[in-house]
């Protein structure tokens, strides 16, 4: 601002424009944050307002360079694609449904309460191939490993009768722990892998002595690598469903998987 001497304007000085500068960078900054903060709010209130009358959101994962992978990838347990990925149903379907979960994670069981029985009428009557990537990056959330613990589990079930699989993971999800707490033992794993039929003595071998945990934590590295940014991440024939109605809502899916026969 000029000022006024004896009738004439005359520049403000050198310090007068140095706090002049100040207290119009000092509003611009308070404006900024106070527009990020009103964004923060709106964009708050959409997230709101699209789930609040389900259970739960898709959870966001940890960065990939946090999970632990294997110098060598170990061999594959019997019967899964390339990616990791547990088949049920039909290989020559014409729908292809891939779910993405964590067996820690709240919202993936809400998932599963709103969709199980769409995915196992779809695998059971060939309407559809269902495709489980469990990965483990909850191991934080619980003080036994009980992430990587359970996704070892789903490996060491599946490689024994892939049929009773989405009854296993049924039951995996109806009795899963609280974040923050110890987890279920090995011992609860094995007595929930045998009331859904899994009671070869191998199969609890393999959950004691965590025989896939490289290759799964290896496959988790993988798969959060390419692209994967919640659980549960859902796609039906490649395509990812973000409409968070179709994954929560119950048998949200099927219409989905009838539109795309």
């Amino acid at each position: 601002m000029n000022t006024t001497q004896g009738g004439w304007s005359t520049l403000p000085s050198e310090s007068e424009r140095a706090r002049h500068n100040r207290k119009v960078l000092v509003g611009l900054v308070a404006g900024g944050v106070l527009f990020a903060l009103v964004v923060a709010v709106c964009v708050g209130v959409v997230a709101r307002d699209l789930t609040k009358d389900f259970i739960g959101t898709p959870r966001p994962v940890q960065n990939a360079s946090q999970v632990p992978v294997a110098n060598q990838l170990p061999a594959a347990p019997a019967g899964v694609t390339d990616n990791g990925a547990i088949r049920i149903g039909d290989p020559g379907a014409k729908v292809a449904v891939r779910v993405v979960a964590d067996l820690q994670c709240p919202a993936c069981k809400a998932f599963e309460a709103a969709n199980a029985k769409v995915l196992e009428d779809a695998a059971t009557s060939g309407s559809a191939l269902v495709e489980y990537n469990v990965i483990s990056f909850l191991d934080r959330a619980s003080s036994s490993q009980y992430s990587s613990r359970a996704g070892n589990a789903s490996y060491c079930v599946a490689e024994a009768d892939p049929s009773k699989y989405q009854a296993w993971l049924a039951a995996m999800f109806e009795q899963q722990p609280t974040e923050g707490g110890d987890g279920l033992p090995d011992d609860q794993l094995i007595e929930i892998a045998r009331t859904t039929g899994y009671a070869d003595p191998a199969v609890a071998q393999c959950i004691t002595d965590r025989k896939y945990d490289a290759y799964l934590r290896a496959k988790t590295t993988e798969i959060l690598a390419s692209g994967i940014k919640s659980t549960p991440s859902v796609f039906i024939n490649d395509r990812q469903v973000t409409d968070a109605k179709q994954i929560f809502a119950p048998d949200g899916l099927a219409p989905l998987i009838t539109a795309a026969r």
